[in-house]
């Protein structure tokens, strides 16, 4: 319906409506977006909407650091209790990332159209740009969340003048194969509930097919701000 908000509420919702253990929600999550993410490149890239230059600067931060923050959870106990806490405490800030994502998107590109003097440009973009990679490998991959709505804020930021579908477009693209990496690791943890990341792919087809006929009906300002207010509420009880 929105466009995010999919990962922002599908781990949150597996931890505390559920009980998922935090680690195994967002091991599942995670491979649950590595597959639903594919279908979307693919229809970006056949319309020409994918940064691959892009998408390829902010694989060299991101990757790595998946891998890095998958051997450092395995270090410090993988699926433990303290970890699991700690894993649910990433997902509160992800959540809450997402929330000032979603609110002032819109404001911050419009300010910065407004303002060519201040954007990155030549090797300082392109150092950016990696580093953006590792924060947002790194935030995946704790708490699956952080490659759909913070992940396109920092592509409106560092890239201003991309279309709408071009930051979407990238946005997902360079998403799959942080988003498989991220998933091989919790695999690798033990963190993947294979019965559930059937039942979710299952739901997603019906989900999607809804959500797309419900978008039309509903203004998108309406369910973003009620997104924005659910994910706050999420974020709350997760820390509390």
């Amino acid at each position: 319906m929105t466009g995010v908000g999919g990962g922002s509420l599908m781990t949150p919702l597996l931890t505390l409506l559920f009980g998922i253990h935090p680690s195994v929600a967002v091991g599942t999550d995670l491979a649950f977006a590595s597959v639903t993410k594919v279908a979307g490149t693919v229809a970006h890239r056949s319309r020409g909407t994918v940064r691959w230059d892009i998408v390829k600067r902010l694989s060299l931060g991101a990757l790595p650091a998946a891998i890095a923050t998958a051997l450092i959870l395995k270090y410090l106990g993988g699926i433990s209790a303290e970890i699991g806490q700690v894993i649910r405490y990433s997902i509160a800030v992800s959540v809450l990332l997402t929330v000032i994502a979603l609110l002032f998107r819109g404001k911050l590109q419009t300010w910065l159209n407004a303002h060519p003097e201040r954007h990155l440009r030549g090797r300082n973009l392109t150092l950016a740009t990696v580093f953006a990679g590792v924060v947002l490998g790194a935030l995946v991959t704790m708490s699956s969340i952080g490659a759909g709505a913070v992940g396109a804020t920092i592509l409106v930021l560092l890239y201003p003048r991309l279309t709408p579908a071009e930051v979407a477009g990238t946005d997902i693209a360079y998403a799959v194969p942080l988003t498989a990496i991220a998933a091989l690791g919790h695999w690798w943890l033990g963190s993947i509930d294979w019965s559930l990341l059937g039942s979710l792919l299952l739901g997603s087809v019906p989900g999607i097919t809804l959500g797309s006929l419900a978008a039309r009906a509903v203004p998108e300002k309406f369910l973003r701000g009620l997104l924005a207010v659910t994910l706050t509420s999420v974020a709350v009880k997760l820390i509390y």
